[in-house]
């Protein structure tokens, strides 16, 4: 018996992602790379900002950045994250890469 618009599952092939517009040029994209410490109990971790990728590309840009700095990362939200003061790596690769990034904070 149908239950109105109640599904007890989501079909994800019916349901599509609401990602941000994506612009096509990477140069032109306000990519940011810094290191922080706040909220990581004191460690050093180099956050990038403003890539505007999708999840699998996301995934597949942090691999190549894990792998050149040799460190571990994760995906938070809009960001990646690696582990450590990996600023000048990580913009020599993302120039390679057609960005145009600049180091954020100090």
């Amino acid at each position: 018996m149908p239950k109105g618009s109640w599904r007890e599952f989501n079909d994800p092939s019916t349901s599509k992602p609401n990602f941000p517009p994506l612009n096509t040029d990477r140069a032109e994209l306000n990519v940011r790379v810094q290191k922080t410490r706040g909220g990581k109990s004191g460690k050093t971790v180099t956050v990038i900002t403003g890539l505007q990728l999708e999840p699998d590309q996301a995934r597949t840009l942090l691999k190549k950045l894990k792998a050149n700095c040799g460190t571990g990362g994760t995906i938070k939200l809009d960001s990646l994250e690696l582990q450590g003061d990996q600023v000048s790596a990580v913009i020599e690769l993302l120039k390679s890469e057609g960005y145009c990034p600049k180091k954020s904070g100090g």
